[in-house]
This record gives structure tokens, sequence and C-alpha cells, in this order.
């Protein structure tokens, strides 16, 4: 999709508006899902952890197509994504079988991937390569927003309202962001259909240097967000620390607190003094305040440590995408956007099983030094990286 030229064009206050309604539902949806499940279908444990797997699978099939189809149906795709998720709510509790229930789920996770692909392929195609970072963290900071206040009235919907009233909600909800986001994706310029069919096209991303390697480093960032800190920093407060549900919950909070006010600095940083300057030491960190983690118990230490890997998550969390974005021809970065999802999709489903088992076989600090472990290797990665593309930039001044 070409853009029209004149001055530097900024993300359409449509998108991140869209973006907020549509984690707004998310939110909502998240803490009440297990309650629904169990009242509905009288749900276990098992029957309650398939939920997420396939939303997960969903979203990691349709990711990289929709980068393909992108070209095709234009920005208009994110309307379709969030109409089917929208019309998925509304037969899903209509529903008294388990298993067609799971399959709307599933459902449910390609309309995510619809929506979330092309809004974020938007977001990096229509700034310039120097504010492409404070873009990217404008749309997470519109998702974390979100998913912040969903999460915190999910619980009082489904208690004060209703079972089914989550699932009404974010019906409403993602309605009301397709009508937001219509306009400005009807006025959009006329999609290509140029390479819409050349297969070769994510090997071209693929190849691109430094693709690959913010795939991986986006997906170990994801698996530790996922697997440690949603998922298992909360029994260890409640273990290891001692702390109450409430106590628990407070802590926690800390880290996306601390993460929503990080977003914008670290775009901004990584404008101005490029992304390996954000994500090198911003993973480092990461990896230092996971190590000094698993030795606290003491309950303000532990909040401290909370907000600033929440800070830090959130310092690192545009560079990935903002430098794939640099790296590869506007007309690709559909495709190089649907790779990144697809990794992080990955271990989403992959990485608290993961995860899990090394605490159960271990010792449930073992996931905390082990992701430290991981993100400071990464780092160097990252420090590899730069370096040879250094080199290979002053060869090519030397030669010219």
């Amino acid at each position: 999709m070409t853009l029209p030229s004149g001055r530097t064009q900024r993300v359409p206050a449509a998108v991140l508006a869209a973006a907020f309604l549509f984690n707004l539902g998310q939110g909502v949806l998240r803490p009440s899902m297990p309650l629904y499940l169990q009242r509905t279908f009288s749900a276990n444990y098992s029957m309650v952890t398939l939920i997420p797997v396939v939303f997960g699978a969903g979203k990691w099939i349709a990711n990289i197509p929709t980068g393909y189809i992108l070209d095709c149906l234009g920005r208009p795709l994110m309307v379709g994504g969030l109409v089917l998720i929208a019309l998925i709510d509304v037969v899903s509790v209509m529903t008294s079988r388990f298993d067609v229930f799971l399959g709307l789920r599933a459902l449910g996770g390609v309309g995510w991937a619809m929506f979330a692909t092309v809004a974020t392929t938007a977001t990096v195609s229509l700034p310039a390569p120097q504010r492409r970072g404070r873009a990217v963290s404008l749309l997470l900071m519109s998702e974390t927003a979100g998913l912040l206040l969903g999460s915190a009235a999910g619980g009082w919907l489904y208690q004060g309202i209703g079972v089914a009233s989550p699932f009404l909600f974010e019906a409403a909800c993602m309605v009301g962001a397709a009508i937001t986001v219509g306009h400005w994706a009807s006025l959009a310029a006329a999609p290509s259909r140029h390479r819409s069919q050349d297969r070769r096209v994510l090997s071209t991303v693929l190849r691109t240097p430094g693709v690959v390697l913010m795939g991986v480093t986006s997906a170990l960032v994801t698996a530790i967000q996922t697997g440690v800190l949603v998922f298992l920093f909360p029994l260890y407060l409640l273990t290891r620390a001692g702390l109450g549900p409430e106590a628990v919950g407070a802590v926690v909070s800390l880290s996306v607190l601390g993460r929503l006010m990080a977003l914008w600095l670290g775009g901004t940083v990584s404008d101005r003094r490029g992304r390996m300057h954000v994500l090198i030491p911003g993973l480092l960190i990461y990896a230092a305040l996971l190590a000094g983690t698993s030795r606290l118990t003491q309950p303000v230490g532990l909040g401290v440590c909370s907000f600033a890997i929440g800070a830090t998550a959130g310092f690192v969390a545009a560079a990935p995408t903002a430098l794939t974005s640099d790296r590869v021809e506007p007309p690709l970065q559909g495709i190089a956007i649907g790779w990144l999802r697809t990794m992080s999709d990955s271990v989403q489903i992959l990485g608290p099983l993961l995860i899990g088992a090394l605490a159960d076989a271990i010792d449930l600090s073992a996931p905390f030094l082990t992701g430290a472990t991981l993100l400071a290797g990464m780092a160097w990665q990252c420090r590899r990286h730069a370096s040879a593309m250094a080199a290979a930039s002053a060869e090519r001044r030397g030669d010219s």
C-alpha cells in the first residue's frame, strides 16, 4: 500500500482508539472466562487451559496469511476481524456444547490476528522512520490501557450484570472499534495487487538482516511475560513472600503500571539514539531484575522490582517491531509484522507449559534465573549483530 506524499503522517487517532476498545473488550473477558466456563460447562482445569491454547493457535495460523492478503484486501481487513470477533462473542453465549465453544474461540483468534496485524502494519508504515518507535509505543500504550481497565471491570460485570455480560460487552467494544476505524480504513490508499501471489516474499523477509533475531527476541520477551510474570510471579508472591490475594494483585498491578509509564520513553529513545541502544541495555537490566526478584521475599522490595520489571519490559517493547519495520521494504511490512506475531504467539502457547514444567522439575526460582540467562544471551546476540552491521556500514562508506 503506497502512501500519499507530503508532510509526515502520524498514527491516526482512529487506530489508537480502536486498539483501546479492542483490548478493553479482551480485558473484560479475561478474568471472567474461567468463571463462565465453570458455571456453564462445569469445566475442569484442563478445559479452562484449552481456551488460551486454541485462541493462540487461531492467531498463530492467521498472522502470516493476514500479512499476505493485506495487499489484496487493504486495511478494511481489520474491520472484518473486529466484526468476526463480535459475532463469535454473541454466538458463544448461545451454545451449550463445549466443543463448539472451543471452535468459536479458535475463530476468535483468527479475528484477533486480522485486526492486530493490520493495525500494527498501519502504525509502522505511516510515520517516518525517525518517529516509528514512538508510533509503536503509542499503539502499545493504547492496548495496555484498554487491558488494564478491562481487567479491572471484568469481574464486576460478571457478578453485577450477568454471566454473559462480558461476552456481550466485548462484542459491543468490537462493534465500536469497527465503527471508529471503518471510515479511516475506507479512505486508505488502494491496495496493491503486484505481489500477493509471490510465495518467496516470506523468505525475502527472513533473509533481511536482523529480522530473525528480532523475532526470537520478541518471542523470548513474550515468553517471560506470559510464562513467568503472568502465571508464576503471583504464585511466587503467595508461597515465597507470604502475601495475601489483595497484596498479590497490588504488586502485580505495579508491573502493568511500570510498563505503561515506560512505553513512550522507550519509543522516544529508540527513535533518537537507535533501536539497539534501547534493546541491549534494556535486556541486560531486565535480566538483572529477574534474577534479583528470585532472591527477594520482602513485600516492599518485590513491589519495587515488579514496577521496575514492568518498566523495563515497556522500555524495550517497541524496539523489535520498529527495527524490523526499519529493515524491510514498505511493501513487505505486513508479512514482517505477521512473522513477529507468529513468533510471539508460538511462545504464548508453549511458553507457559515449558516454564511450568521447569518450575515443577527444579524450583519456583528456576524460571526466573533461566529467563535472566536467556535475556543476557539475547543481549549478547544483539550486540554482535549491531557490531556486524556497523562494520558492514563502515566498509561500504570506505568503498565509496
